[in-house]
């Protein structure tokens, strides 16, 4: 499970990762990132710890089927989210693929929208 500290909650906040950051990808999914932004909700604090949501829409299933892609992917964010410069926030939107697709490869689209949008791959 992801820890309390890294789960984004505010609509918010939700909204600034979607619209000003940038995006990434994958046939499952696609992952919004607003790197290394300064929570306005915490003035003075130092560097604030990087913060992931998801949005898994009625797209991709019943409700069973939607809690299971987002306890996975939470799962997935827990083992990645130490790789995002501190005070980013991340949105991950599952597309309808992801209710059809395994573990193993919602764990690949992660990892490759990840790396496109922390290693600045071309489009």
């Amino acid at each position: 499970m992801l820890p309390t500290e890294h789960r984004l909650r505010r609509r918010e906040d939700f909204a600034t990762a979607v619209r000003r950051g940038r995006r990434a990808g994958r046939p499952s999914l696609v992952v919004h990132l607003r790197s290394g932004a300064t929570d306005p909700h915490a003035p003075g604090e130092s560097a604030p710890s990087t913060r992931a949501g998801f949005v898994v829409s009625k797209a991709v299933g019943g409700a069973v089927v939607r809690n299971t892609v987002k306890r996975r992917l939470r799962h997935l964010m827990r083992e990645r989210v130490a790789l995002f410069p501190p005070g980013s926030l991340v949105v991950v939107r599952a597309l309808p693929g992801a209710g059809d697709a395994d573990h193993a490869q919602l764990a690949r689209d992660l990892d490759a929208a990840i790396e496109r949008l922390l290693g600045g791959g071309a489009r």
